[in-house]
């Protein structure tokens, strides 16, 4: 109502400005023009009263005051109904803005009591938040660049500045009091269009620990299983054939021989004989397997790579029916690895999905070659054999643990050992019937 009186009023005044201009009263004309620039003012000012409200408003919740209140009884219901609008959003703002401050603490303390320790780094290097575990794991405390690192190791400092995003790094710390193994991950995150990086640490000395001496356990019942297997007939034998000679303590005459005996005699002699050269056997792979050589690495083509393996399990599946697949992607993609001895886990884990098809219709190995998400190389071999027990997949690469009638059972323990000298992983996957993959990641 008020806009429509003073819109009213200006154009009455702008009329009779007219009459008065055309009527030869000039003054009065002007008197009059006067009036309208006046109104005119007066009608802007009106206007703008509730702007500068909002804009108030809108300033205040840009700078976190939630102080600010309007008045809610005027005598115009549209500007009362504007007021309480505001003010009711202003309410909702702060509620908003307290919870997410609750929220932001209680995600703080979090961190700060998490036993696992979490830093940010922008790109030059400044920590813009530690909490205490990452203190307390990296002995250096407060942290703020990671440059300070340099007073705790030299190596550690460059490990850090080297560090890219999805990478994961083994570091270990030592000092007079303790020694520390830890595992470090890091993730690459955007705030405020800056680019972060956030590390998280963790120190793993003590699962080693316990991998460590799991690992130790499970092949000394290896051990033992095969020890006790090849001594337990050469005891049995052994005391055979001493009561052919002997009975009641008391040595034999010769004239109680008879052509049995001496029979009875060598067979026993010579399943004696064999059971220590399994023995023998047993110990020098052993020995192979400690003394394995280390890497002569060249840069090797991997569709030469695999052309070779191809060439040698084609002669291996020369009276099978399985269907043999080998993939590189991209073909002219390179490893820097020793050749002869990534051949020989091929080799080997070729030859054992051939073993795990020999009863099966339809069998698939599929060897491929390639590049994963983050740019890592890897070679995966599969076969849709069936697969490995759920009890026993985490036994098989302990050496000389075998599910086979023949064999040493050394073969996946040694691939494991050959890829951690070139400082890769060898895992596996297995659906019984359906896939089992082994992965060697470089």
């Amino acid at each position: 109502m008020q806009l429509v009186v003073r819109i009213c009023f200006i154009c009455i005044t702008a009329l009779l400005m007219a009459f008065l201009f055309f009527s030869d009263l000039y003054i009065l004309s002007g008197l009059m023009l006067v009036i309208i620039v006046v109104q005119t003012v007066s009608l802007i000012n009106y206007t703008n009263h509730t702007n500068r409200k909002i804009a108030y408003f809108f300033d205040a919740i840009k700078n976190e005051d939630f102080t600010l209140r309007f008045p809610e009884k005027l005598s115009l219901k549209s500007l009362e109904e504007l007021n309480h609008s505001l003010n009711m959003l202003n309410s909702m703002i702060q509620d908003i803005h307290i919870k997410k401050q609750i929220q932001e603490q209680y995600y703080q303390e979090i961190i700060r009591q998490s036993d696992i320790g979490i830093m940010t780094i922008n790109k030059k290097g400044h920590i813009l938040f530690a909490n205490k575990k990452v203190e307390e794991l990296l002995s250096y405390r407060p942290l703020n660049h990671i440059k300070q690192l340099t007073q705790v190791d030299p190596d550690l400092y460059k490990l850090f500045t080297n560090l890219k995003p999805f990478e994961r790094k083994l570091v270990q710390l030592s000092n007079e009091r303790e020694k520390k193994q830890l595992a470090l991950k890091s993730t690459a995150l955007t705030l405020n269009k800056d680019e972060l990086l956030l590390v998280v640490a963790q120190d793993i000395h003590q699962e080693l620990d316990e991998k460590e001496t799991d690992s130790w356990v499970r092949l000394i019942r290896v051990l033992t299983h095969e020890i006790m297997n090849t001594i337990t007939p050469i005891t049995s034998i052994s005391e055979s054939i001493l009561k052919y000679y002997k009975s009641e303590n008391e040595l034999l005459n010769l004239e109680d021989f008879d052509e049995d005996h001496i029979k009875n005699t060598v067979r026993g002699l010579e399943v004696i004989k064999e059971q220590g050269g399994d023995l023998m056997q047993f110990v020098q792979s052993y020995r192979s397997f400690l003394n394995l050589p280390k890497p002569d690495k060249t840069i090797v083509p991997v569709q030469k790579l695999m052309n070779k393996v191809k060439v040698l399990m084609d002669q291996e599946n020369q009276n099978r029916n399985i269907n043999f697949e080998v993939i590189v992607a991209p073909t002219a993609l390179e490893l820097f690895i020793d050749e002869k001895q990534i051949s020989q886990i091929l080799v080997n884990l070729s030859k054992n999905a051939l073993q795990s098809l020999s009863e099966q219709e339809n069998g698939h190995i599929k060897i491929v070659a390639a590049n994963n998400d983050q740019g890592k190389k890897y070679i995966q071999v599969t076969d849709n054999g069936p697969g490995i027990p759920k009890d026993i997949i985490d036994e098989i690469f302990v050496p000389f643990f075998t599910t086979k009638n023949t064999g040493t059972g050394i073969g996946l323990s040694l691939s494991k050992q050959i890829m951690h000298l070139h400082g890769g992983t060898i895992k596996v996957h297995s659906v019984p019937f359906e896939e089992t993959s082994f992965v060697l990641g470089f």
